[in-house]
């Protein structure tokens, strides 16, 4: 029993539950954090998840700013902070920067301009330019919660913990009981692989908000990343219980469900959710692991709707690699080799070192007759698994063993769905 609960712990881990990748971190927190607006005002807007339509023409993308001679720099400068502003409410923000370069000094709201313009350079992981904006913006006076938040997690990016500490304590004294101020650093942290820093802004967090359920899901997280999953099981039961019927309940208690190896309960919970209209990427994902590893194959009912559940996991969000493997895992063992291939190289693209990626990929080529790539993959697999072998020799001897456990999972074994 012990050894089918650490299977499914390390299953897991690699499984990468959905809050915890860096790309879905970005757009996350881009979906739920204020931009200020582009009318002068000092008001806040929503940033649209992903890339929604705007206000205004609701399908048609901004146009570029015509630079009329006949209208002022300052009239230009609106109209470029307009444009930019809009781009980002988008999730556009490549796109959205060189019109915030040209608003700043030409606009009423500089403010607007320059922390749109850092927002950007954060979701882009440009966060040296990110924290010389805002920087700026804090000397000038404006060091209110929002720019200490994102300073915050631009100098997790940056691999600046102390700065980043220090930045999240000054925005949680001014709004202690602001939940998201400390779930929006967490999920840098988490991006950024720092778990212990991570941990950290969880304590922070709770020691002002001791019964949120999204604190301690994320801190279950993060226990689960450094391979505690004991300690993690009780945050995950608190969560489940606190947000019991909620959207995070349900995931909290399907996530922890798995990790124990208790499948069939996984796929219960999460078909629950899903029924009750919960149906977002991060259950979805959920519920198509689990349903993976309960065994389906090709042809079968439970097969068909993992293969729905994931696809639309992935219409939802793109940028998670573990969506687009476990999507095109399903494809290979039902035959449809084009489509395997197109979301495992999608998923190369967004997690290069991760070992099921190119054991995936390996099958997926040599069925398709591509043996060179079929190589090509393998060759990386095996120097992933050197890595790993010799992260394990270098290890502590308290930790060979849960590394060692890992290893069983993530060597690169090929699925048992082919």
């Amino acid at each position: 029993m012990e050894v089918g609960r650490r299977y499914w712990r390390f299953r897991m881990k690699r499984m990468k539950p959905v809050w915890r990748a860096s790309t879905v971190y970005r757009f996350r927190l881009f979906a739920t954090l204020v931009i200020a607006l582009s009318f002068g005002s000092t008001g806040h807007a929503q940033v649209a998840r992903g890339r929604q339509p705007v206000s205004g023409s609701q399908n048609a993308a901004p146009h570029a700013v015509d630079h009329d001679a006949s209208l002022s720099p300052q009239s230009q400068g609106e109209e470029e902070l307009r444009l930019g502003t809009a781009l980002t409410r988008r999730g556009s923000f490549s796109e959205a920067i060189p019109h915030l370069l040209a608003a700043r000094g030409q606009v009423a709201n500089e403010y607007a301009a320059s922390f749109n313009l850092a927002l950007c350079y954060v979701a882009i992981r440009r966060f040296t330019e990110a924290i010389h904006v805002l920087s700026d913006l804090r000397s000038g006076g404006h060091d209110g919660v929002d720019v200490e938040n994102l300073l915050a997690q631009a100098y997790v990016g940056n691999a600046q913990p102390q700065e980043a500490l220090a930045s999240l304590q000054k925005a949680a004294s001014l709004a202690p009981q602001d939940e998201k101020l400390y779930s929006f650093v967490i999920d840098a942290c988490t991006a950024s692989k720092d778990y212990g820093l991570g941990l950290k802004v969880v304590e922070l967090g709770l020691s002002n908000l001791p019964q949120s359920a999204r604190l301690h899901y994320q801190r279950a997280l993060l226990l689960t990343q450094l391979d505690e999953f004991d300690q993690a099981k009780p945050d995950f039961d608190l969560a489940g219980k606190v947000a019991q019927g909620s959207e995070l309940g349900y995931l909290a208690s399907a996530q922890e469900e798995l990790l124990e190896g208790d499948i069939s309960a996984a796929v219960r919970t999460g078909r629950e959710a899903v029924k009750q209209g919960y149906d977002n990427h991060a259950l979805l994902a959920v519920l198509g692991e689990a349903l993976i590893r309960s065994g389906v194959n090709a042809g079968e009912p439970e097969f068909a709707e993992a293969t729905t559940v994931l696809e639309k996991a992935v219409e939802q969000q793109s940028n998670d690699a573990t969506s687009q493997i476990a999507l095109g895992s399903l494809y290979l063992a039902g035959g449809r080799l084009e489509n395997a291939i197109a979301h495992l190289e999608k998923a190369r693209e967004l997690d290069p070192d991760s070992p099921s990626v190119y054991s995936n990929l390996a099958r997926a080529y040599q069925r398709h007759g591509d043996i060179q790539q079929a190589q090509d993959a393998l060759a990386t697999l095996q120097k992933l698994n050197r890595d790993q072998a010799a992260r394990i020799g270098s290890a502590p001897g308290d930790r060979k063993m849960s590394y060692g456990g890992r290893g069983s999972i993530q060597s690169g074994q090929p699925d048992p769905h082919r």
